[in-house]
Formats: structure tokens, sequence, C-alpha cells
């Protein structure tokens, strides 16, 4: 009778220990939650780490309400401790909002952290780091709070659009770990979010970009903090440039002449200080791959030496750029924060954040099975690697699993999707175009409490 009665107090016990979320086993190993929240300080339902993991697997799971989240809270709290509590969402939304900024950010700093130190034996190119910068943007509900921090685009008619929020990230291009990210309204421009991401730039890393970010100031600041920029030429600079030498044939070293009128982010007193001349690289890279708008390009850098960075490894390099695009379409289409869904600034911010935590431990557990498995983290889908952590989440969370084979069953998930590589589809053509055309409804072009429906309004051709 005493062993019984034992054996159902360990299994109890086990059943309070089980994870309020199907991540917990999967992710437990980047976030450390005992240094993030500490001990709560009032006894609550929703305390700050159960908040953060729910908050979390609404990032994980697409489309995820908080009436489903709270259902699958209310489920976990029956099956563990036998309680009932309000099935009222408010609970929750108020402990949402209780997380602070400042710890959300510091969560996703020590998940990035920790993975780079892990993963950082095959993190450089000649010797040398690279972070691709880029930019995009994403929408929010239509509500007064959002549009008065992040207006809606002017091209729209008042009550037409929705808030847009413009944002800048930096990404390990190796690894593809988000590093940084700014945000602003619509009307910021990227140039000016990426000034705000310099403090992210180490001293010997390579900054990788699209041309919208190649400037003169640019270029000279950032050479100064130790940064070497690589960038595709500004189309619009076609003066204030000498050559200096030839080094092959598309291979160039050539002089930039500063602008007598200087940009209006920097001050007089700095602009002074930036000297009138400066030498650059200018490399030609002829693409001839299906499915690029150019097929002639112009590389620009501050990596001037020819013997040490060959030419062909900046078209190679600059060829990679794209892996930016598809990081952004990993995290705003796959993990659909394209569209965010809070209804304060505040809570929007949070929001995402969340998602880019989540983002980067996907990340990170893709680069644990490269590691592991010896194969190209390229070949793992980002995709199939959030299915599967749906999936076989639940399966860790197993109460009843011992530590060993908790983690055989860990080491048999990473096996599977090393077994399920990405086809290698090199110079595969990829339009931006949808396939799918979408319903024959009238466009809103008017508030939609002045709006007025006409009947098969599409049908109708004007004269």
């Amino acid at each position: 009778m005493e062993r019984r009665s034992q054996r159902l107090r360990a299994h109890l016990q086990k059943l309070r220990q089980m994870p309020i979320t199907d991540f917990n086993e999967v992710f437990a190993r980047w976030i450390e939650m005992a240094k993030d929240f500490g001990k709560p300080k009032r006894k609550r339902l929703f305390t700050p780490p159960r908040t953060f993991w729910l908050f979390l697997s609404q990032a994980l799971i697409k489309d995820t309400s908080c009436r489903e989240t709270v259902r699958r809270f209310l489920a976990w709290l029956g099956m563990e401790e036998g309680k009932t509590a309000s099935p009222n969402t408010a609970a929750y939304c108020k402990a949402r909002a209780r997380l602070t900024q400042r710890c959300i950010e510091k969560i996703n700093r020590r998940a990035v952290q920790k993975a780079q130190r892990e993963f950082s034996e095959d993190d450089v190119w000649y010797g040398r780091t690279v972070k691709v910068i880029d930019g995009s943007s994403v929408s929010m509900p239509d509500t007064p709070q959002n549009h008065q921090a992040y207006p809606q685009s002017s091209r729209q008619k008042t009550g037409c659009g929705f808030p847009i929020m413009r944002i800048v990230a930096i990404f390990n291009l190796h690894t593809g770990l988000m590093l940084a990210m700014a945000k602003g309204a619509l009307r910021t421009s990227e140039d000016k979010l990426f000034r705000r991401l310099w403090s992210s730039l180490a001293r010997g890393d390579v900054a990788l970009a699209d041309r919208k970010l190649c400037s003169y100031a640019h270029f000279f600041l950032l050479a100064k903090r130790g940064v070497d920029c690589v960038m595709r030429n500004h189309q619009r600079r076609t003066v204030g440039l000498s050559l200096i030498k030839r080094l092959s044939k598309n291979d160039r070293l050539i002089e930039w002449h500063k602008s007598k009128v200087y940009p209006t982010w920097p001050t007089k007193r700095q602009w002074d200080a930036v000297p009138d001349r400066m030498n650059v690289r200018e490399i030609t890279v002829t693409i001839t791959a299906p499915g690029f708008r150019s097929k002639r390009i112009i590389v620009v850098t501050t990596l001037t030496d020819p013997k040490t960075f060959p030419a062909y490894a900046f078209a190679e390099l600059y060829f990679k750029r794209w892996k930016a695009e598809l990081y952004l379409r990993d995290i705003k289409i796959t993990m659909g924060m394209d569209i965010l869904s809070c209804k304060t600034p505040e809570m929007v911010e949070k929001e995402l954040w969340m998602h880019i935590i989540a983002y980067n431990l996907v990340r990170a557990l893709m680069l644990e099975v490269a590691k592991t498995n010896g194969v190209s983290c390229e070949r793992i889908s980002f995709k199939g690697t959030v299915d599967t952590v749906r999936q076989w989440g639940s399966v860790l969370a197993q109460p009843h699993l011992d530590h060993k084979r908790r983690r055989h069953l860990y080491e048999l998930m990473l096996r599977y999707l090393a077994e399920d590589p990405v086809p290698h589809r090199p110079n595969r053509r990829e339009p931006r175009a949808l396939k799918r055309r979408p319903k024959q409804y009238p466009s809103l072009t008017k508030p939609r409490a002045v709006f007025k429906e006409i009947p098969h309004r599409k049908k109708y051709k004007k004269a």
C-alpha cells in the first residue's frame, strides 16, 4: 500500500512538472526562465514564465487567437492540478501586457548569443563575419492607437488602409539568425533605421546590403568603425568619381568625390569631418540565371585588396544577399508576422519581438540539426522545421518520459529533419506573382461606414 502511494505521489509530481506548452522541451536549452524572470512576487494563475511560453506558442502556431491559447491552458491546468478557471481571456491579455519589453528583448539577445557561440565555427567569409541588412514592413489592426503611432500610407484614402510599420533587420548571413531590428513609421526611411543598428556591427564585420543603403557617408562612417561594406552601386551615382587603377577586366579601383550638398541626417560639423575623396573598389557582375531583373550589376566595396579578396568572391557573396529576402519571408509568411493582431502599439511591439524570438529559436534548432548530422543548414526546410516542432513538441512534453528517453526522442527528431532535405535547385525561377486569383469583390475605396456596395461591380467595364 505504501509503495502504491509512493508511485502515485511520484506520478503527481511529474504531472506538476509537465510543461505548459509543447515547446518547452524543444527550446528550453536556449531560454533560462530563472535568469530572465526570477521568482514570482505574487501568486498568479498566469505567472511571467507561463505567459511567456503561451505568448511564444501564439507566434509559433500561425493564426492562434488568445481564446484558443486560454482554452489550451485550461486543459493543461485541469490535467495538472484538477483546477478550473474562467475561460475569459482578460486575465491572459493583462498578463501579456505585464511582460516588459526590456525583458523580452533580453531573452532574444541571450538566445542569439548562445546560438552564435555554439555554431560560429563556419560563420566566416574569408575570415570575416558577414551581416546582411534588409528592410520590410508589417501591418496591424485598424485601431486609433495604432494609426496614431504608425499612420497608413498617404496613397490610400482615409479609413481604407491599415497602420503600417517599417522595419530594418540585420541577419547573420551564414546562420540566418536575426541579430537586431529597428522599427519606425512608414514615413521613416530605411537609411535612418539602418543607422540605429550600427551598434550591432562589430569591428571586422562585413555589411552586405542592396543599393538603397549605398552612400558616401555610410561607407566612410562604417569604415571608421572598422566595418567594411559590400553593396550594389546606387543607380544615380554616375558622376563624382574617377578611375585610379584597373585591376582586371571587370574589377577596378576608383575614387569617390564627396558631394557639395550634404545629406540631411549628419550635422554640418560631422559632414565637414568627412574627407573629400574616398577609395572604393568597383566590380561588375554579370548574372545569367533566369528570374533576376538585372543581368548586369555593379558591386562596390571598401575591401580593396584583390589578392585577399578576389573579384569572383564578391559575385558569389552578393548573389547570397537574396537570403535576407528568404529570411524575411520565413518570419513574415511562414510564421505569420506579416499581419500582427494586437490592438495597441505597445502590444504590437511585444508581439513583433515574440515572433523574432520564435524565428531565432527555430533557426537555432536548424543549426543544431546541421551540426549533429553533418548536413548544410541551407538544405533544411524552415517550414518543415516549424511543422516538426509543432508535432514533436507534444511527444517530448510527456510527463512519463525520463531524461534518457526524452533525449533519445529529441535526437530522433533532429535526424528526421536532416533526412528530409530541401531539393537542390540552383538558379530556380521564383517570380513574385500570384497564381490563385482573388475573389471578384469590389475594392473598399471609402470608409466602411459610408461605403455603398454595388453588386457585380467588377463585371461592368467603363465606357
